[in-house]
């Protein structure tokens, strides 16, 4: 009885040891005795003990980062460019099957592709077109990772490490393009000073003019206005106010020591309403004729 326990035991734990829990983002690549039967999962996948060998293959996108090569540019200037390599598996068998260590294999041809690439460009577009450097690498890694099973998603190039002297120079010249764009925003300050002084003195002399514009219009107006109050008064004042006036200025006169008088002949007609008033001054005496 015991005996069949143990059998019944080891069945048990035979068949439960087949039985494998594969998550979403893995799959298994099954071989039954030495031939692939394929990828397997996601969910609860048997495996016949002994018979059934599976590799587990990670789905999920991975990177390899590439360490620090020196390359030769096309104007034989050495540099050193470090990137990284992101991937992801797309085809678990061949992944499994076509290739035995897929870092290794894409570390090597990484660094191959790269000094490849790079023997084709000159150092100036090295240093400005990074971007097109990891296009280019991309689209030459993902040919050969393809009958891998890998896709190539995305090369990005971390650190571009020039000699020493071409980066000396470099801090020369970033050091006079700061110095110059330093000169030109004090230039333009300046400027911008000197037209917002000039634009103020303008506004002042405008303000100014106007205010003297305004200043003598109303001068013009106040004297115009002056005018006609003393027009209209002028045309109230009868001929008798303007004798009394002028004979007011005679009493002035007479008193004055001047020896001659100058009347002009307003005065006579002015003075001709008194005169008439009081009738005629009487004739001189005639001398009589003593003639027969």
């Amino acid at each position: 009885m015991g005996f069949f326990a143990g059998i019944v035991i080891i069945v048990v734990l035979l068949y439960w040891s087949g039985v494998k829990i594969v998550r979403e983002y893995q799959r298994l690549v099954v071989f039954r005795l030495g031939r692939s039967m394929g990828e397997k999962g996601p969910g609860i996948v048997y495996l016949i003990p002994i018979v059934d060998r599976a590799v587990w293959a990670d789905l999920r996108e991975d990177y390899l980062e590439i360490p620090a090569q020196t390359c030769i540019t096309k104007d034989n200037a050495p540099i050193s460019i470090d990137f990284l390599i992101y991937y992801k598996v797309i085809d678990p068998a061949l992944s499994v099957i076509r290739v035995g260590n897929f870092k290794g294999a894409a570390q090597g041809i990484a660094t191959t592709t790269l000094r490849a690439v790079i023997g084709d460009i000159s150092l100036d577009d090295v240093l400005t077109k990074r971007e097109q450097i990891n296009q280019l690498m991309q689209a030459k890694l993902d040919e050969v990772t393809e009958r891998w099973g890998v896709k190539v998603t995305t090369v990005e190039i971390k650190e571009i490490t020039p000699p020493k002297d071409i980066q000396e120079a470099m801090n020369r010249q970033m050091s006079a393009e700061r110095t110059r764009r330093a000169l030109v925003t004090e230039a333009d300050g300046k400027k911008q000073a000197a037209i917002t002084i000039a634009e103020g003195e303008k506004q002042s002399k405008i303000l100014s003019a106007e205010g003297d514009r305004q200043a003598a219009i109303l001068r013009a107006e106040g004297f115009s206005l002056a005018l006609d109050k003393i027009f209209s008064v002028a045309k109230n004042v009868d001929i008798n106010t303007m004798s009394l006036q002028y004979l007011d200025a005679l009493r002035s006169l007479g008193a004055s020591p001047a020896t001659k008088i100058v009347f002009p002949m307003e005065f006579t007609r002015l003075l001709q309403p008194f005169v008439d008033s009081r009738g005629a001054p009487p004739a001189p005496p005639r001398t009589p004729d003593r003639g027969g």
